[in-house]
């Protein structure tokens, strides 16, 4: 199994839905980005020291395609990196889902000429503003230049720098507004925060999210990978298709012991203290995403 950092899913999981004030008090001068290869032309950015979503980078002759974003501040640092990889300046970004963690650098780019892509209602969400009751945050809608401009409800394909890139929506996860991007010439995906490597998945009811969903997004990835498939997760450490079996054997498992309290007339906090994700809490539960707030989730969720 990949092993991800404790840090970072500790990090990632509290800043999820966090992030304009996240990106407002971090200090990032000392934050780093770290640039792993995962197929030839095709590079991992994640943020070191901060805690943020991991950024896919395609590079090539058609110009340099991200997905998504991380935080306004680290926009530079990412460009950096995106330099040192041999990318040029970015012509698209295609965001997962709105979060800020994920979408937060659009402005900067889209200002600079990037086309910027994502399901419909990442830009229904990002127009208008958001309350999180969870977190007890309001969002203000984004600036005009940080908002995606080619939307689509379903799919939608690029050929660019020699790879067929497929991005699919899948309804409702994390949020309703998740894609999945798969760079099927270079047998990669990038799941946004439909999945998370080593940690529990936090299902945004507020944006509609739904824990069937991430049953459905993992199974769609696995049905079109192998074992050579590389995984790019929304946070933690680059994945593969057997992580991504053990995290759908947990948050199904999760899924079906929640839902059959639920059918025996159980409270929420009956189906806390049951404890459904025991086994799981000391590797997936290790920050803001512990066992018992992923069950809270999961049960409002099964509620409604």
């Amino acid at each position: 199994m990949t092993t991800t950092p404790l840090r970072t899913i500790g990090f990632a999981a509290s800043a999820l839905l966090t992030a304009v004030a996240v990106a407002q008090e971090t200090d990032f001068s000392s934050a780093t980005i770290e640039t792993q290869q995962v197929a030839n032309g095709l590079h991992m950015l994640t943020l070191v020291g901060a805690g943020a979503g991991n950024i896919a980078l395609s590079t090539g002759d058609d110009g340099a395609v991200i997905v998504d974003t991380q935080f306004a501040p680290l926009n530079e640092k990412i460009r950096n990196a995106i330099r040192q990889a041999g990318g040029s300046d970015v012509k698209f970004v295609i965001n997962t889902h709105w979060h800020g963690d994920h979408s937060g650098g659009n402005e900067p780019l889209g200002t600079a000429g990037a086309v910027i892509i994502a399901h419909d209602n990442v830009r229904a969400r990002m127009s208008t503003e958001q309350v999180m009751a969870a977190f007890n945050q309001t969002v203000p809608p984004s600036p005009a230049a940080a908002l995606p401009v080619l939307t689509f409800p379903t799919r939608a394909t690029f050929h660019w720098n020699g790879n067929t890139v497929n991005v699919y929506h899948v309804a409702n996860a994390h949020t309703d507004g998740d894609s999945i991007i798969h760079f099927t010439s270079s047998n990669v995906f990038h799941m946004g925060d439909t999945f998370v490597n080593g940690g529990y998945p936090f299902i945004d009811n507020g944006s509609n999210g739904s824990i069937h969903g991430f049953i459905a997004a993992a199974e769609s990835v696995l049905a079109r990978s192998n074992a050579g498939t590389k995984i790019i997760p929304g946070h933690g450490a680059l994945a593969t298709p057997d992580n991504l079996r053990e995290f759908l054997n947990v948050v199904r498992t999760t899924r079906d012991r929640i839902q059959s309290m639920i059918d025996q007339g159980r409270s929420e906090d009956e189906v806390v203290a049951a404890k459904p994700t025991a086994e799981w809490d000391a590797t997936y539960g290790a920050g803001f995403m512990n066992g018992e707030t992923f069950t809270r989730y999961a049960y409002q969720d099964l509620k409604e």
